[in-house]
């Protein structure tokens, strides 16, 4: 569904913060990329949605396609009805207007007016705690609440790709369980392809059928959830299963090899 081949970005015509990125999404599947901190994460998405113009950020190198299409360069309102919805980091709901106007401005690209309030309805019997709160305020919501409405939002759009970055990020765990179990909800009962940022390794491999880990704009390992938790390096780095203050960088791993299976 999604091919990023080997893709460059820059930034103020000057910082290289991709530097050969290729990852692929099949359709129907959950592909989680992992990594720390400014290791490139969210750029990729900025770069698949159309979303670096405002940062002066460029796609410089490579090909970006989705369903046998090029995107990159496309407007980001042109790449949504195309089908690919970014929940950005951070939630961004619309903080002064009401869940229920939040959800109808997802449906802004839409041409199908018609069916939006049946979709909204949908929304609510997924997130039934945005139901009870559908005419309050958004900006007064709590965390959990306000990526519920974030992702309830993007589904408005009726994507076939959505880019979830952090989804996890300043909630408590009982409520990232939550939110975890519906995103592999929403991926099989609506077979929603979803590329997923996350930091918290555990959660995302739990959820995720293929996985890929980033450093320093690169892809540096890839496989199955499985294979990756058994990786030592990956149980190191990422699953905090290491000893006490033993660190290093996959730049001094010799024995791990970068795949370049869609590089032309």
């Amino acid at each position: 569904m999604l091919v990023l081949n080997n893709i460059e970005v820059i930034y103020n015509d000057v910082i290289l913060v991709l530097k050969g990125m290729s990852l692929q999404v099949p359709e129907g599947q959950i592909v989680a990329l992992l990594g720390a901190n400014g290791a490139g994460k969210s750029t990729t998405l900025k770069a698949i949605s159309g979303l670096l113009g405002p940062e002066d950020g460029e796609v410089t190198d490579g090909t970006i396609e989705f369903q046998g299409e090029r995107i990159h360069g496309l407007d980001p309102a042109e790449i949504v009805r195309r089908g690919v919805f970014q929940v950005m980091e951070g939630r961004r709901v619309f903080e002064h207007l009401t869940v229920e106007e939040n959800l109808r401005a997802g449906a802004y690209t839409r041409r199908d007016r018609g069916n939006v309030p049946e979709d909204i309805r949908g929304v609510y019997r997924l997130f039934p705690r945005l139901e009870e709160r559908r005419g309050q305020t958004a900006g007064y919501l709590s965390g959990g609440e306000q990526q519920m409405l974030a992702i309830g939002r993007a589904l408005m759009a009726r994507p076939r790709l959505m880019l979830l970055d952090e989804p996890s990020l300043g909630l408590a765990p009982l409520l990232v369980q939550e939110i975890f179990r519906t995103i592999r909800q929403i991926n099989r009962e609506q077979g929603t392809a979803i590329l997923l940022v996350e930091q918290n390794a555990r959660a995302a491999l739990r959820i995720a059928d293929y996985a890929y880990v980033m450093e320093n704009g690169r892809i540096v390992l890839e496989g199955t959830p499985q294979e990756l938790q058994e990786n030592a390096d990956v149980r190191e780095f990422y699953l905090g299963l290491t000893q006490v203050g033993q660190r290093k960088s996959y730049r001094e791993v010799k024995h791990y090899r970068r795949r370049k299976r869609w590089l032309s």
